[in-house]
């Protein structure tokens, strides 16, 4: 059963967002929005989109899929190719994803939004909080700041994933998360 405040979640992907929306959906109204440019290469990205979808329609959450556009996201990124994965090329990344998140909300008169990035411990809360405020100042909405990987959310993510039987990918998404995890 829905509830309460509608409010926009970036997915990122399947298994991240299983934990996130079995919690929002207990107050909020969720539409899941999928838009992750960075996603590298097109077979992966058709791969984690069919999931998102197939998680979604399992629990009657609305999905908007956003166009796909890479090269939006080359140009974020440029200058910051080299950076290591969590560092400045990361907060490109965030903030092109997030400016999206929080316009597309505006666009649909959506108050609140935030993201399923949090729930990685890969990712820095107070980074994602920072963009994702800043975010919601500019298009005039409101960031719900959850660090989602707090209990064990991270791990609950994992369980819900595998009693699905999502594919769950081994690396955050672009071009140079994956060479970083071939390289390690």
């Amino acid at each position: 059963m829905k509830a309460g405040e509608e409010l926009l979640l970036h997915v990122c992907c399947a298994p991240c967002a299983t934990y996130v929306i079995d919690v929002l959906s207990e107050r909020y109204t969720v539409t899941a929005f999928f838009y992750n440019p960075n996603i590298h290469p097109a077979e992966e990205y058709e791969r984690r989109l069919l999931e998102v979808r197939r998680y979604t329609e399992l629990h009657d959450t609305p999905l908007i899929v956003a166009e796909d556009d890479a090269a939006v996201w080359h140009e974020r990124i440029r200058g910051f190719e080299q950076e290591l994965e969590g560092g400045k090329r990361c907060e490109q990344c965030f903030r092109l994803r997030l400016e999206k998140t929080a316009a597309t909300a505006a666009e649909r008169d959506i108050a609140l939004f935030t993201t399923t990035l949090s729930i990685s411990p890969h990712k820095d809360f107070s980074v994602l909080h920072a963009i994702g405020s800043q975010a919601a100042e500019r298009f005039k909405r409101s960031f719900l700041a959850r660090d989602f990987k707090k209990n064990d959310g991270y791990k609950k993510s994992c369980q819900l994933s595998q009693q699905y039987g999502l594919y769950r990918q081994r690396y955050c998404g672009c071009v140079y998360s994956m060479k970083d995890r071939s390289d390690g």
